[in-house]
């Protein structure tokens, strides 16, 4: 019996060291084939050994990560004011009146009573629309007129930005005249348009930025009073050519924000626009304008919204009178300042850009036996001594309210010069 109890022993030993030898050399088999690492499979869980162990974690399914909500992008308003002042008309008795004792010409005391509300908008544009140019050429009245350099120094001194000078009278001392005047609105850094001095000169989109808000300027007359221009120089004055200014439109609307076009057109003495004049608005704003300014008629007409083939909203002054001249009428010495404010709001990648708040501020031309010429805000004049202009600016007032309803009409009283 001792016998055979050692023998089963022994082969009880023997087999379980052999099982031992099976689960090692299955365990190498698995671990390294042909001098290869196996990788598992996917979806097999992977053994990890602890302590000499091998053990199986269960396999953890992939859980995506939540998006991160977009922070929310706070819009960027930008705001500028624009104005526009209509004729400025250097009658001989005008330019006679700023001759000063040391033979020169001062017009800054003539502005000096609307210096005030002339700084307040951002932009100020202005139609000079006598030639500037210069005594050299010899001064001139009506009807054709040539003014005096300083003329542009007292208009840049009372805030005007940009000059138009595409009018009937832009080619009253020819060509001479445009390069004369030209070279002295560059002498003095006054921005101008509607004539130029060379084809190159203007190609050059005029644009002016303020408060982040970039604005282009172009302008454009019916004619030039029977004066041919020049063969090959159609440069020289901006005419309504509707091929051309559709062009221009255009191409500065893909480059500026809002879109100025000064427009020298209408009948004179006529206090209502007239076909022509809206047939004419209504294809500039669906070209791209956004404000148009008329100048000519040398009366106040209406200021009325025009909406454009894409649903914008354009802002025409049919006229703005006259702004300083010698006229004798009371309705032709009365004028004013044409207002709106831009609007361009910036949120992420998105513009969006409005016109609003519509406003004009009548002023009148004062002058006493063709001296002492000064433009004065209808607020400022004694209503006894100057009845005459109240009555007439209280008729305009009515007929560019029942036009523009919402138009503000202020009456400057007060906002002279500091």
């Amino acid at each position: 019996m001792g016998r055979k109890t050692a023998i089963i022993a022994g082969l009880v030993i023997l087999l379980a060291c052999g099982a031992c030898g099976d689960a090692e050399g299955s365990r190498k088999q698995n671990a390294v084939k042909g001098g290869e690492t196996i990788t598992p499979s996917p979806g097999a869980s992977a053994p990890v050994a602890y302590g000499g162990e091998s053990s199986v974690l269960p396999q953890v399914s992939s859980v995506p990560l939540p998006t991160p909500t977009p922070m929310p992008v706070s819009p960027v308003t930008h705001k500028a004011g624009l104005a526009a002042i209509g004729d400025v008309l250097i009658h001989n008795s005008v330019y006679n009146d700023a001759r000063t004792k040391d033979g020169g010409f001062d017009f800054t005391p003539m502005l000096e009573p609307v210096k005030g509300l002339l700084a307040q908008p951002d932009l100020l544009v202005a139609n000079q629309e006598s030639i500037t140019g210069g005594e050299e050429l010899g001064l001139s009245s009506y009807p054709q007129f040539n003014s005096p350099f300083q003329i542009g120094d007292a208009l840049l001194d009372a805030g005007v930005d940009m000059v138009t000078m595409a009018n009937n009278h832009t080619l009253d001392k020819r060509e001479k005249g445009v390069l004369s005047a030209t070279a002295y609105w560059d002498k003095i850094g006054m921005p101008y348009t509607g004539a130029f001095r060379s084809a190159e000169d203007q190609a050059k989109l005029r644009i002016l930025e303020r408060n982040g808000i970039s604005f282009a300027f172009l302008a454009y007359t019916y004619g030039t009073n029977g004066i041919p221009v020049p063969e090959g120089k159609p440069y020289l004055v901006n005419l309504l050519d509707p091929v051309l200014m559709e062009k221009e439109i255009r191409d500065s609307k893909s480059r500026a924000d809002f879109t100025v076009v000064s427009v020298h057109w209408g009948t004179e003495y006529q206090e209502e626009a007239n076909t022509t004049q809206r047939e004419l608005a209504q294809k500039m704003a669906d070209w791209g304008a956004d404000v148009i300014i008329g100048t000519h008629p040398h009366v106040l007409q209406t200021i009325e919204w025009v909406t454009a083939a894409d649903g914008r909203r354009t802002l025409v002054m049919y006229s703005l009178g006259n702004f300083l001249s010698a006229q004798e009428k009371t309705i032709q010495l009365v004028g004013g300042i044409g207002q709106v404010e831009a609007v361009k709001t910036v949120t992420g990648d998105r513009v969006e850009l409005r016109l609003e708040k519509p406003a004009f501020t009548p002023v009148y031309t004062r002058y006493i036996n063709w001296r002492n010429y000064r433009v004065i805000p209808m607020g400022d004049l004694d209503g006894t001594s100057y009845s005459q202009p109240k009555a007439v600016w209280s008729k305009i007032k009515d007929r560019m309210l029942r036009a523009m309803p919402e138009l503000e009409v202020r009456d400057g009283a007060g906002d002279t010069a500091s």
